[in-house]
């Protein structure tokens, strides 16, 4: 089934495709996918498909530094070959060659990486902390980036528009500042150039974002998502009609316009549009930071976020590519008592996809976030962090690479006994005492626990409110009071131990 749109999401996406159309129909000449392109960086160490259009029947020869490919152009205008692994370096040339001759410079060898999300990812470097001092030191050759326009489309597409950038100061603040970050790090930490793939758009959730095929597979999403399409459009478009009549109301009344409601996207469209264009270019791994927009639908997200990287490595072709997480940073108002949380729910799915998923990594993000704003400007530690991660998963170097991770309980009278792994040197709390734990009765009331750390991968929890514990919670909330670490610097995952339902919200008395 592919998830069809009516009326005015059809003429959207017509809008929105018709470009991708007209590429796709006669070949019109040798060309090659935009993200081939001067600049651009080959990932090293595996075979590296290039492929593009011609005539049909027309042979076209690759060359790169010493190794010369061919391929025949099908019926259809595609040809495809794949240069042997190579070794970092550059600049070099990589010429393409039919009736017609094409020559992309300026290319270098190193690692690829996928940047994917919503609004977070897609924040640019000069909208961050310190952004004038790094912008004018961020010049570096073996640093590029490729933005992918944003685009939606109905079905997948084989081609995008976008350019590869060396980075320097005139190109660097519009980067993606967390893929900025990340990448800076691994070039200096692995001395290869690397290049960032940047394909995001905010406010977007995770069901744009795969394919309408994977989510056919899943009955539980298929259901959620795909077959809940057209009610959604439909109470889009009741939703629009009445703003329209509200807002023409507003304007004769001299009154301020009531808001538009937002456009839902359909499933699948930004898979379609801006991942399926990419592949199958080689790439080393993804980072992805997205959620927001799924939070309140944390228990489907535990499926969504599994199938989605699924989807993607099933379609790159490269097998278990590694996937690396941002967690939600903390946001919105901070509440006295413990209580339940939406975001504190999609953190854990977060959590339990690095868990359970090959090669997946988590970067924590609990203590660089703005109660006020959605957007923190520390883009800088997200993107170092993900880039630890990448450096222990991707490369298997011998590092600390996470904060204290939950792994066993034992409830000893009144009190509890925590124990953590990824704990480095030991584990520490910033501050005078340790705070962010809450325990609960069989009641499933929690309340803010006494803790202390003992040794050096331990916490023990105790309340005079709770005799009986039998659940314990940490840093359980949208913006939580929380501090424990390890002595690298880098905080605990947070976690619980129940899995209670979410209480709906109590109306403020």
């Amino acid at each position: 089934m592919r998830c069809k749109v009516t009326t005015f999401f059809q003429v959207l996406l017509l809008s929105v495709t018709i470009a991708f159309a007209q590429q796709q129909s006669a070949p019109a000449g040798l060309r090659l996918p935009a993200v081939f392109g001067d600049n651009m960086v080959l990932q090293r160490g595996m075979p590296v498909p290039v492929w593009g259009w011609a005539d049909p029947g027309e042979q076209i020869t690759v060359t790169f530094r010493q190794q010369k490919k061919t391929a025949t152009a099908g019926q259809d205008g595609r040809w495809m070959l794949k240069l042997d692994s190579l070794e970092p370096g550059g600049p070099f040339e990589l010429s393409v060659a039919g009736k017609q001759a094409i020559t992309f410079k300026n290319v270098l060898v190193g690692d690829v990486w996928i940047c994917s999300g919503q609004s977070n990812m897609e924040w640019i470097l000069k909208n961050t902390n310190d952004a004038q001092e790094e912008i004018e030191r961020s010049t570096n050759p073996h640093l590029r980036h490729f933005a992918v326009k944003k685009a939606v489309a109905d079905a997948p597409q084989t081609d995008c528009t976008g350019s590869w950038q060396e980075c320097n100061p005139n190109t660097s603040p519009t980067f993606t500042a967390v893929g900025y970050y990340f990448g800076r790090k691994l070039q200096k930490d692995l001395g290869v150039p690397i290049g960032l793939i940047h394909t995001s758009w905010g406010g977007t959730a995770i069901e744009p974002w795969t394919s309408v095929k994977a989510m056919e597979a899943d009955p539980e999403i298929k259901a959620a998502v795909l077959d809940a399409w057209p009610a959604r459009v439909k109470q889009y478009e009741a939703d629009l009609k009445k703003w329209e009549e509200a807002a023409a109301a507003a304007k004769r009344e001299g009154k301020p316009v009531p808001r538009k409601p937002g456009l839902p996207m359909a499933p699948g469209a930004l898979y379609n549009a801006m991942i399926a264009p990419l592949i199958p270019y080689a790439i080393t791994g993804a980072i992805w930071y997205q959620g927001e927009s799924n939070a309140g639908r944390a228990i489907l997200y535990r499926k969504q976020l599994p199938l989605m990287i699924k989807n993607w490595r099933d379609d790159w072709g490269q097998g278990e590519f590694p996937f690396l997480i941002v967690s939600l940073a903390n946001f919105m108002a901070r509440k006295d008592q413990p209580s339940d949380s939406a975001w504190a729910e999609l953190r854990e799915a977060q959590a339990m996809t690095a868990a359970s998923v090959p090669k997946a990594g988590l970067a924590i993000t609990i203590d660089v976030g703005d109660a006020k704003d959605i957007h923190p400007r520390d883009k800088k530690t997200v993107g170092e962090r993900l880039a630890l991660a990448a450096l222990a998963i991707a490369y298997g170097k011998n590092i600390v690479y996470s904060g204290p991770v939950f792994e066993s309980m034992k409830i000893e009278g009144s009190s509890v006994r925590l124990t953590f792994k990824h704990v480095g040197s030991g584990l520490v709390a910033k501050g005078e005492s340790l705070k962010g734990f809450a325990v609960a009765g069989q009641d499933r009331q929690f309340h803010w626990a006494d803790a202390r750390i003992e040794g050096n991968n331990t916490v023990v929890l105790s309340c005079k409110d709770v005799p009986q514990p039998v659940a314990v919670r940490y840093a359980w909330a949208d913006n939580p009071e929380c501090n424990l670490y390890n002595k690298e610097g880098l905080p605990a995952v947070p976690f619980r131990t129940d899995d209670w339902p979410r209480q709906p919200a109590q109306p403020a008395k």
